[in-house]
């Protein structure tokens, strides 16, 4: 099969042919329909996750169609349309068995513990506790979103935050993520302002239903925060912006320079902020989710910025460290675009 290969982490990867994946003895063979193009594939080919082993293939938010089962795979059948969560929850621990299968301490994920979706077929163990069926009336390009940055702002936004109609939310940094969580906290009835140094997201944020600004403008007493690109100024924006026991949601991944920023912790205990964390979201909570896509309430068709082919996405991935890379919507990967 084709598939996005890297060799040496932080080195521009290739366009490779690689040996078809062998299917899990708990899990299935997926033809990638589509798969996204996220910061946080830039980050493991940075080498600032420590669970890639070389050469490698990125990607962990997809969907696509079932091509092999094994007797273990949970009884999904060849032809089921599916996405799954990009951590691969083992349902066993104490995480899974209290359904937090997000915080699995057991956990696989594809594109950084094991090769992932920037290739034509993709395996997929744990099949029987993470696959998700994708409805037909929601395509492969949104099904692939609901993998990771859809499903991560959903989350995020209505389930650690529990954002309520009247409050105010700031959302900073309105890539993929950040934008879903403007959709998911606008659909909420709050009152949302979208933080981002580039034109083009702003004003797709304001079409979403945000008051838009760049990070220049000051901004306060806002109930909910979330960081969602991860830097520390996105961070210490995100906390300084929160009137008293307001809740910071940290949703990007900091790594490099930025994996261990301060915190002012005498404003977050003199104001009793909140500071939360949110990683994902598992395979069980997906139907409401869906049920909000399949209806329309949600609508993360608005966020698909662009679709490119495999031999287009090396070059992009690398360029996602660049100021405004993934500005303006989400970026789709799909094989049958060459």
């Amino acid at each position: 099969m084709r598939a996005v290969l890297v060799t040496e982490l932080g080195v521009a990867p290739t366009l490779a042919e690689v040996p078809d994946p062998a299917c899990p003895r708990d899990g299935v063979v997926v033809a990638v329909e589509a798969t996204g193009l996220c910061r946080s594939d830039w980050h493991g080919w940075q080498g600032h996750d420590d669970g890639i082993t070389l050469p490698h293939v990125p990607g962990h938010e997809l969907a696509g169609t079932v091509v092999e089962v094994a007797a273990g795979g949970g009884g999904w059948r060849v032809g089921d349309r599916v996405t799954t969560p990009f951590v691969l929850a083992c349902g066993a621990c104490r995480s899974c068995v209290r359904g937090d299968g997000q915080v699995c301490e057991d956990q696989r994920q594809p594109g950084f513990t094991q090769w992932g979706s920037f290739a034509e077929f993709v395996a997929l163990p744990r099949a029987g506790v993470n696959l998700v069926r994708v409805p037909d009336q929601v395509s492969a390009d949104v099904a692939a979103g609901l993998g990771c940055r859809f499903a991560t702002a959903y989350r995020a936004v209505a389930d650690v935050a529990r954002v309520e109609a009247g409050e105010t939310v700031v959302v900073h940094g309105c890539g993929g993520v950040g934008l879903a969580a403007v959709m998911v906290a606008v659909s909420l009835g709050a009152r949302v302002i979208a933080v981002d140094p580039s034109p083009a997201s702003r004003r797709l944020a304001a079409g979403l239903g945000a008051r838009a600004l760049p990070p220049d403008e000051s901004v306060e007493d806002a109930d909910v925060a979330l960081d969602c690109f991860g830097s520390r100024a996105s961070l210490t924006a995100s906390v300084a912006c929160l009137r008293p026991r307001g809740r910071h949601v940290q949703v990007g991944l900091l790594g490099g320079a930025d994996a261990h920023p301060a915190v002012d912790m005498g404003r977050v205990v003199g104001r009793e902020l909140q500071l939360l964390g949110s990683h994902g979201m598992a395979a069980t909570d997906y139907p409401r989710m869906l049920a909000r896509v399949a209806d329309g309430t949600l609508a993360p068709q608005r966020l698909l910025r662009e679709r490119i082919g495999l031999a287009q996405a090396p070059a992009r991935l690398a360029a996602l460290g660049e100021p405004g890379a993934g500005a303006g919507g989400v970026t789709v990967i799909r094989p049958d675009l060459g």
